[in-house]
C-alpha cells in the first residue's frame, strides 16, 4: 500500500527529498501534490515528477488524495504548519530544525498526538549504518564511561546566500550554520550521548558580510556529567565528524562511512560502510510508521529536546555565558 504524500516547499532540498523516493516502490510513499513559495520556479520539475502544484498549503491539506505532508519550508513556519496538518488529519514529516523555540515544538507535538497522526523529524544521519554500529557498541559498553564528545559539521553554503533568500534572513538562521548543518550534529550528540543540560555558546562572523554568523562553537554539559565541544562553520569546506571518548576506548566517525575504534589497550580497527541514501531511508521509515509498522526512530521527546538545546544556544550566545537547557 503506497502512502500518497504532498510536499510543501519545492526548493533545492524539497526536490532532494522527492528525488530520493521517485520511482522507488520500495519506499512506501509517492508524492502526488505540492505547493511552494515560487511555483514558477518549480512548475517544470513538478510536471516531470507527476506532482500537482496546488495554490497553497491549505489547498494541499484539503486534497482528499493526500494522506501525509512533507514540510521542506522555512523553519519559522514549521510549528504552525504541523498544527494545521494535524487538524486536517494528515501525518507529517517535517524538516529540521523542527522549530526555533521549544514552546512551539511542544505545541506541534501536542497537536499531532491529539489528532493521532504520525509526526517525524528529518534528522537523516540517524539512518547511517555507521551510527547504528556506534549505538550498538555503546549499548555493549565498549567505550566504558563516556567522558567527552566532539561534534563538527561545517560547509560553505552561506557564502552563496544573497538578499531575498529566506536562509539569508538572520531570523531564520540564527547562529549561522546551526539551522542548516549544526542542528544535525546536536541531534547526533543527543542520540549517542543523551540529554544536554547546559550550553555555553559563541557565535560571530569572521568572513561573511551578509549579516549571518559564520563561526559558531559551544561547550555542552550532558545530564550524565559528560561534556562535548561543538562547532559549525558556515563558510568553510564541508566537514562532518563525531568522536566519543570513553574510559575504555575512542570511537570516531569521519564523514558518513569511516568509523574507527581505538581501545585503551590492544589493537583498534577501522571499518568502511557502504553509502546509503539517508533521505530515502528516513522517508521510508515515516511511511512504515504511518502504515502501523515500527515507530519512527526519533522520539518526539528528543525532537523537542533538540529545539530546546538550539534555543539555549541562542540565549547563551546573546548573553555571552552558559545557559541551562529547558
Amino acid at each position: 500500500m503506497m502512502l500518497d504524500v504532498a510536499i510543501a516547499g519545492l526548493g533545492r532540498w524539497g526536490q532532494v527529498l522527492v528525488d530520493s523516493v521517485h520511482g522507488r516502490n520500495d519506499a512506501g510513499l509517492r508524492f502526488v501534490a505540492g505547493c511552494t513559495g515560487r511555483p514558477e520556479r518549480a512548475a517544470d520539475y513538478a510536471a516531470q515528477r507527476g506532482i500537482d502544484l496546488l495554490p497553497d498549503l491549505g489547498a494541499v491539506l484539503a486534497d482528499p488524495r493526500v494522506k501525509a505532508v512533507v514540510l521542506a519550508t522555512p523553519h519559522a513556519q514549521h510549528a504552525d504548519q504541523v498544527i494545521a496538518a494535524a487538524a486536517a488529519g494528515k501525518h507529517v514529516f517535517v524538516e529540521k530544525p523542527f522549530s526555533l523555540r521549544r514552546a512551539d515544538a511542544v505545541a506541534a507535538v501536542a497537536a499531532a498526538q491529539a489528532a493521532g497522526v504520525v509526526l517525524a523529524l528529518g534528522h537523516n544521519r540517524r539512518f547511517l549504518p555507521a551510527v547504528a554500529e556506534m549505538k550498538a557498541l555503546l549499548a555493549q559498553g565498549a567505550l566504558g564511561t563516556i567522558l567527552h564528545a566532539e561534534g563538527h559539521f561545517s560547509g560553505p553554503g552561506a557564502l552563496s546566500y544573497t538578499d531575498g533568500m529566506w536562509r539569508a534572513d538572520r531570523a531564520e538562521s540564527p547562529l549561522g550554520g546551526m539551522s542548516g548543518m549544526g542542528i544535525h550534529m546536536v541531534d547526533m550528540l543527543i542520540h549517542l550521548t543523551g540529554p544536554i543540560a547546559q550550553v555555553n555558546c559563541r557565535s560571530h562572523a569572521r568572513a561573511l558580510t551578509n549579516g549571518l554568523d559564520d563561526t559558531t562553537a559551544a561547550l555542552f554539559t550532558f545530564a550524565s556529567g559528560a561534556t562535548a565541544s561543538f562547532a559549525t562553520l558556515a563558510a568553510a569546506p564541508r566537514h562532518w565528524r563525531v568522536t566519543l571518548f570513553g574510559t575504555d576506548g575512542i570511537l570516531e566517525l569521519n564523514g558518513h562511512e569511516d568509523l574507527r575504534f581505538t581501545p585503551r589497550e590492544g589493537q583498534g580497527w577501522q571499518r568502511q560502510f557502504e553509502p546509503v541514501d539517508i533521505e530515502r531511508a528516513e522517508l521510508a521509515a515515516f511511511a512504515a510508521a504511518v502504515a502501523g509498522g515500527p515507530a519512527y526512530p526519533l522520539p518526539v521527546a528528543e525532537a523537542i529536546h533538540g529545539v530546546a538545546v538550539y534555543e539555549a544556544m541562542i540565549h547563551s550566545a546573546a548573553a555571552g555565558g552558559p545557559h541551562a537547557v529547558a
